[in-house]
């Protein structure tokens, strides 16, 4: 999934930067398909789109390089092909973990994570759920893995291969609540029936931009500059009501 745009590199501020993001002389973004806040796939194209796609195609322009999407369907893949130097940036979930090896920006993004369980469940509040005998269904390496693996000390964590797949893995396996994005439960709520959302999130999750910590402080630097501009200039803002994204909001400075 390459999109070629060879403009004059000399016609570029960001050309400076490119052999330092892009030393293969093509941008390699890593696109998490599993959070449908992010990115999807067009179903007329096949091809991904989404805000991430869209910050990945204007930071490839700045710095005068084409650009390759490296689409994976968890967080944990794009974690994976920064650790494995399969790609130059990634868009991630802010996490103390993954800030080893990741270096990130500012969020650009807020994305609420909520609790769903059966219609018929006698989990009401967020505070039921961590409980001896309760099973909770995350999907495996995502920002609420992580950040539920630190807060739950009752309730028993059961991992699903990915986010999109969590729903599916909580009814077939009998579990007791399905944690995730809330537009993903929503979505793979509806298609089910019989569920509902709690009315309380349980975290939110700051979505930013990463370069690896290996390519140096200039780079992250750069890209946190570029993050800022998205925001400040309504590109960010602008992204997600073209792609029609509901109940995600873009970061403030103090966010």
């Amino acid at each position: 999934m390459t999109q070629e745009n060879h403009p004059n590199l000399a016609q570029h501020p960001g050309s400076s930067m490119a052999a330092v993001f892009a030393p293969g002389g093509t941008l390699r973004a890593s696109i998490n398909l599993g959070n449908p806040v992010l990115a999807n796939l067009d179903p007329k194209t096949d091809q991904p789109v989404g805000v991430s796609v869209d910050l990945a195609t204007e930071l490839a322009r700045q710095l005068g390089v084409p650009l390759q999407l490296v689409a994976v369907k968890s967080a944990g893949g794009s974690v994976e092909n920064v650790e494995q130097d399969k790609v130059d940036i990634g868009f991630f979930a802010v996490d103390p973990k993954r800030a080893q090896e990741i270096q990130f920006t500012r969020p650009y993004v807020l994305i609420e994570g909520f609790y769903a369980v059966r219609g018929d469940s006698p989990i009401t509040s967020n505070e039921q759920v961590d409980q001896p005998g309760i099973t909770v269904a995350v999907g495996k390496g995502s920002a609420y893995d992580l950040f539920l693996t630190r807060e739950l000390k009752h309730a028993t964590i059961v991992r699903i291969a990915t986010s999109p797949a969590v729903v599916q893995g909580f009814l077939d396996q009998h579990l007791a609540v399905a944690a995730g994005v809330k537009q993903q439960l929503e979505k793979d709520a509806s298609k089910a029936g019989g569920l509902r959302i709690l009315d309380q999130r349980f975290m939110v999750i700051r979505q930013a931009m990463g370069v690896p910590k290996a390519k140096g402080g200039e780079a992250a630097a750069y890209l946190s500059k570029f993050v800022e501009d998205m925001k400040t200039s309504g590109f960010v803002a602008a992204s997600l009501a073209r792609h029609h994204i509901e109940g995600a909001a873009v970061a403030k400075g103090d966010d």
